[in-house]
């Protein structure tokens, strides 16, 4: 009986050609997870001497080479936030109309292609785009109002791309099923279509979140400033109409502007953004996994 299933040449062979691939994939997901262990390491050991509650809380001392990042960590939540509620009903209700309403026809397709062209301009040009039309053209002058829209601007695309992405993964057979008991094509997509999408279109959140809150060129042209002062712990201390500070931007300031600044600063700047960014992104994904366990397919 032993003889009978002993493994073959050819079974040993697979095996050993199994295994060499498993070895091969665990070590590339392992070299996509090691940089940014390091990253998160090396910032964080020469972080620590500034991390604390005061540096999240204070405001810039000392021509900002003492104090915290206070009025740059509110300010990046003003940008991030009004971005988002500007960006994500638009883009969301494009890809429906794409989705779910338009005809496969040249306006479809010109609107995909732009998508895809809008989604790989450099930042730089959004900056630009967002000075003009913004500032100059729509007078909102230098503002959180203007940063906010040209960010909105800039992520549209991905949302836009995610969303689809997502509608298109709801089997058919759903829609048919609720068309078949005279459900109209908006309640189909209202009670159906985004209750089994809505994990997937968070995805294109999240990368909205995490591109608007690190960017600078888009802010700096359009209402990021070195430094404003504001009091400290203040809630609300910017006006849609006020430029503000900027996570991002105080991280370029202290980097290259501020003579004899301490070392640690600069680097509890990124780690505070960083975190940031990373608390988001774990927020939206276990909402994610918990909508995609209520999933009845």
């Amino acid at each position: 009986m032993a003889g009978r299933f002993a493994k073959t040449p050819h079974g040993l062979q697979k095996e050993r050609t199994e295994a060499l691939a498993k070895a091969v994939f665990g070590l590339m997901a392992s070299a996509m997870i090691l940089p940014l262990l390091l990253i998160v390491g090396y910032l964080v050991v020469l972080a620590w001497p500034a991390l604390g509650w005061e540096f999240l809380v204070d405001v810039p001392k000392n021509g900002m080479r003492d104090g915290g990042i206070w009025p740059a960590f509110v300010g990046t939540l003003y940008l991030v936030g009004i971005s988002l509620v500007v960006s994500t009903p638009i883009g969301v209700l494009a890809a429906i109309y794409l989705n779910e309403y338009a005809k496969d026809g040249w306006f479809n397709r010109l609107v995909n292609l732009a998508v895809i062209n809008l989604a790989g301009v450099p930042s730089i040009v959004h900056a630009l785009f967002g000075l003009g039309a913004f500032v100059y053209a729509a007078k909102f002058g230098y503002s959180i109002l203007s940063a906010s829209l040209t960010l909105a601007i800039m992520t549209l695309p991905v949302i836009i791309a995610s969303t689809r992405e997502a509608l298109a993964s709801v089997p058919m057979a759903f829609r048919e099923a609720c068309w078949n008991v005279g459900a109209t094509r908006w309640q189909t997509i209202r009670t159906v279509v985004l209750p089994n999408s809505i994990s997937g279109i968070l995805t294109g959140v999240i990368l909205q979140v995490s591109r608007a809150a690190g960017e600078t060129a888009p802010i700096m042209f359009t209402g990021a400033v070195f430094f404003k002062a504001v009091e400290r712990g203040d809630l609300f201390p910017y006006g849609l109409g006020e430029q503000c500070m900027a996570l991002s931007m105080h991280l370029y300031t202290l980097a290259t502007q501020v003579p004899n600044v301490k070392e640690a600063l600069p680097y509890a700047t990124a780690v505070v953004l960083l975190a940031t960014v990373l608390l988001v992104n774990a927020t939206s994904i276990a909402v994610r996994i918990w909508l995609r366990g209520r999933k009845k397919w």
